[in-house]
């Protein structure tokens, strides 16, 4: 080559040779300081020229329809062309293919070249170029528009309960856990929630909470929407009297819920039986099948009054025509009243016997002495009422009368011993037997006791000896004293205790007229008020002990009133009386012995 033509080569030069030319001209002119300030970090790291944000913006919208270009945050379908052990490569007819884990196909372990699958375009290309998309975030997109539109056209969709959890069930619904309460499982109350676990259901979206993310689904509202037709067919067709075949829907302490097959009926609890039950589950159980009787409703028909034990003759028909008043009869005891208690003769019929035909006995008490509820008893038919449905019945006539014979057993004046079944504020209800009960008046309990109440003196259950006093056979009355039983000590406290006699006592009460005053032997006395003073003037205290005289004594009325203060006001008396008698007896002085007084007092003077 010539040396012109070098020289002409030399300086043809393309504007990119030019360009560093310049470029190294530039950096060997500058300092180090200058030049790291306006190097160019990102084409050194990335090995490529940066390129301007405004050409690549007028870059991407030339490329805009034409094939193969797609923007960011489409959701798209794609095509599987090849698996490895932890990718799936998806072909979206793009410039690249992408490259999804296939932990996001956990939910589909048979994924297989060729399928179609949604996917998100996260990125058209990364910092490497590579496209990037999601399948999980394109399943969750897609999901959340499903379960809109599902709401809002109130589509049915297929839900997987995955698991119970507090108040009710999880469900996956497109790929979203939804909530469902235990509440719209089912039209009747779900007491096994396990059995749905694990289970593709139908469901129907009713709640969406778009803030929190929230989808709540029930499947009891599909079932009520069948039902609401069902319903319309059968409340056309109710009828009084009518005979339908339910099942047990829910059972309370006053009755049965039945549903008939959309509409539900109460069966209450006096008409699930012609006897007397306690609650309904003696009579039925959840989800029995029963038939039963339209007994009313109302105008809407939406309230249903059932009953069971119509379908059923009444026992009263079937109670034996040859059972009469004055036949015996078994029975148990159904129901206790303070006034009786109904006893279940045969299955649905029932008589009472009330609580004076239990026993012979004129103190009545209540029906719980005698008897309980499950009790078997025998009894006497005593009135028999068939149109009425009413029986009456009598314990006490399957045993003779004790009152019969009553003047050879207890004669008057003869001593026994009884249990004391009650007391009143005048006295003390003691039986003898059974039916033979005596009165003791308060004031033959004791001879020596004041007592203001029976309760003082004995207890209900007590054993107690008593003399018969009185005896009204006709009346069936019987007057009975206890301290008849023992000898009256009055006869020798009235030998004791005689008019002036002393002896010493203690204050036990003392009230505003007086005090009770305590003898060693028992005895209590009175003292009033103005006998209680002392000879210095002062006032006896409860529990002093003293002197006392006997001023009053009256055996009849079991009485003895006492005196402190006799005692010594009548010895002022005895000693005023001997100081009289004394002054009465010394001799009496003349006119000569005062005569001569006088002299010497005269005489006594003048010596002054």
């Amino acid at each position: 080559m010539s040396e012109e033509t070098k020289n002409t080569e030399a300086q043809v030069e393309t504007p990119e040779v030019q360009e560093v030319a310049t470029e190294e001209t530039t950096v060997a002119t500058q300092s180090p300081e200058d030049f790291l300030k306006d190097f160019d970090w990102h084409k050194y790291e990335e090995g490529i020229e940066a390129v301007d944000e405004s050409k690549l913006k007028e870059f991407e919208k030339a490329l805009e329809g034409t094939v193969g270009f797609v923007n960011e945050r489409d959701v798209i379908e794609g095509v599987v062309v090849r698996k490895t052990d932890r990718d799936a490569i998806i072909d979206i007819n793009s410039k690249s293919e992408g490259v999804i884990s296939l932990n996001e196909f956990r939910y589909n372990p048979n994924l297989a070249v060729g399928d179609k699958v949604e996917v998100l375009v996260d990125k058209r290309e990364d910092s490497t170029g590579q496209l990037v998309l999601s399948h999980k975030k394109a399943r969750v997109i897609k999901a959340w528009e499903r379960v809109n539109n599902a709401h809002e056209t109130g589509e049915v969709v297929n839900g997987f309960v995955k698991c119970r959890t507090r108040g009710g069930m999880i469900v996956d619904v497109f790929g979203i856990e939804a909530f469902l309460p235990g509440s719209q499982i089912d039209v009747k109350p779900i007491r096994d929630y396990d059995q749905y676990v694990e289970k593709t259901m139908e469901f129907k979206v009713v709640k969406i909470n778009h803030e929190f993310k929230n989808v709540v689904v029930s499947h009891k509202a599909l079932i009520e929407a069948d039902i609401e037709i069902q319903k319309k067919e059968i409340i056309g067709q109710l009828e009084k009297g009518q005979v339908l075949e339910g099942v047990v829907k829910n059972v309370t302490s006053y009755g049965v819920f039945v549903d008939l097959g959309g509409v539900d009926g109460l069966i209450h609890i006096t008409d699930l039986s012609w006897s007397r039950i306690n609650h309904p589950n003696e009579v039925v159980e959840l989800d029995q099948k029963l038939n039963v009787v339209i007994l009313d409703f109302d105008d809407s028909k939406s309230r249903i009054q059932l009953g069971l034990k119509q379908l059923s003759a009444h026992p009263w028909e079937a109670l034996s025509s040859e059972l009469k008043v004055g036949d015996k009869v078994t029975g148990e005891v159904v129901v206790i009243a303070d006034y009786g208690a109904f006893v279940e003769v045969t299955e649905g019929v029932e008589g009472l016997i009330h609580v004076s035909e239990m026993s012979w006995s004129t103190h009545l008490r209540s029906a719980q002495d005698f008897v309980k509820v499950g009790d078997k008893v025998e009894a006497q038919v005593l009135t028999l009422d068939r149109e009425e449905r009413k029986m009456s019945l009598g314990m006490k006539q399957l045993h003779p009368d004790p009152w019969t014979d009553i003047t050879t057993k207890y004669p008057i004046g003869s001593t026994h011993t009884g249990t004391v079944r009650n007391y009143t504020n005048f006295g003390v209800f003691v039986e003898l037997e059974e039916g033979i009960d005596g009165l003791v008046y308060i004031s033959d309990l004791s001879w020596t006791k004041k007592i203001k109440h029976p309760s003082e003196f004995v207890s209900v259950g007590d054993k107690l000896e008593v003399k018969v006093l009185e005896l009204d056979v006709d009346g069936r009355k019987l007057n009975l004293g206890h301290k008849q039983t023992q000898e009256n000590p009055w006869d020798a406290h009235e030998v004791t205790y005689t008019i002036d006699s002393v002896h010493e006592g203690t204050v036990k009460e003392k009230n505003d007229k007086g005090a009770v005053i305590s003898f060693a032997d028992g005895v209590e006395g009175f003292a009033p008020g103005r006998h209680l003073e002392k000879e210095d003037g002062s006032k006896f205290t409860k529990g002093e002990t003293a002197k006392f005289k006997v001023i009053e004594f009256s055996k009849e009325y079991r009485r003895v009133v006492v005196s402190h203060t006799a005692i010594f006001r009548e010895q002022e008396k005895r000693n005023v009386k001997a100081a009289a008698k004394k002054s009465a007896e010394a001799p009496k002085s003349t006119l000569g012995d005062i005569g001569g007084l006088a002299e010497l007092k005269k005489k006594m003077e003048g010596g002054k």
